[in-house]
């Protein structure tokens, strides 16, 4: 799923590209990702795109201060561009295309989605506030007002195990699953620490991982082409999909824990004083 650094690419991908050029064409090719109607997809028509914006894992697309377009990737949805963009015909539901956006220059982009499960999920409205997903979110980790003390605050009375609360869209915008498990290994925690009961000592090493592995993360994304955003994503992995390599912190074999549509990675030594993690989802460490 792509999160924040992904996002924030392709958010500067498009402000560098798309910005200032018109709409001419859109072409649906799922219509149960369009989310809304009115005003209708064809309201962009003509509409000059004139900034990029991100809320969490949204991207807004502003065509003026009273219309948008805006997506959520969810787990299996990318942005494919086209300095050219094809002039084959979309067919609804016989397409991995979910929408089709052409530019008056002649290029544009399909928003796609992979597999069966369609979660991808477009909005046209006259404020992004109006999407129910980015009404919800919480703060952005990365905004300058989003200091260790909020971060800290965010942490007081919660009973929730930490992965879970950094994946929390509602407490912490932009973060999923890759990333809260990177985070947690940089500040060499345990997935399942109570997020309540951290020291201030944990919350300071918690709050400087995040800060650094995200910062870092949208340094390599920027100026990426969404093509490359993938692989640049993966190759800065320290555990999250290296199940069985070796830590490249102190060399320990990288485990997984499953569920049941997804998974998370670790290293003992590094964030479970060595105990392996048993695998299911109410799991405590192993004795």
């Amino acid at each position: 799923m792509p999160e924040m650094p992904e996002v924030q690419g392709l958010v500067d991908f498009l402000g560098e590209r798309a910005v200032g050029h018109a709409i001419t064409r859109t072409s649906v090719g799922e219509i149960a990702a369009l989310k809304t109607y009115d005003p209708p997809n064809t309201a962009l028509h003509g509409a000059t795109i004139t900034a990029t914006a991100r809320y969490g894992k949204f991207v807004d697309i502003a065509c003026g201060d009273d219309l948008h377009l805006v997506f959520h990737l969810a787990k299996a949805g990318w942005l494919r561009w086209y300095d050219t963009l094809p002039t084959t015909l979309i067919k609804p539901g016989r397409s991995p295309i979910a929408l089709r956006i052409a530019l008056d220059d002649g290029s544009g982009f399909d928003l796609t989605e992979a597999g069966t499960k369609k979660s991808l999920a477009v909005y046209v409205v006259r404020d992004p506030q109006e999407v129910p997903g980015i009404a919800r979110l919480g703060p952005d980790p990365l905004d300058p007002s989003f200091t260790r003390d909020v971060f800290a605050s965010l942490l007081e009375g919660r009973r929730m195990q930490i992965k879970g609360l950094l994946r929390d869209q509602g407490v912490i915008a932009g973060i999923g699953n890759a990333y809260s498990d990177e985070i947690l290994h940089v500040a060499k925690m345990s997935p399942y620490a109570p997020s309540g009961n951290l020291d201030d000592e944990a919350i300071d090493r918690l709050y400087t991982a995040m800060q650094e592995t995200l910062r870092e993360a949208v340094r390599v994304a920027s100026g990426k082409p969404p093509s490359d955003l993938k692989d640049a994503k993966r190759a800065g992995f320290r555990v999250h999909a290296r199940r069985g390599e070796a830590c490249p912190v102190c060399g320990d074999t990288v485990r997984s824990v499953f569920f049941a549509d997804r998974s998370l990675e670790y290293c003992p030594t590094c964030q479970t004083g060595g105990k392996p993690l048993a695998d299911r989802r109410l799991s405590r460490l192993l004795k």
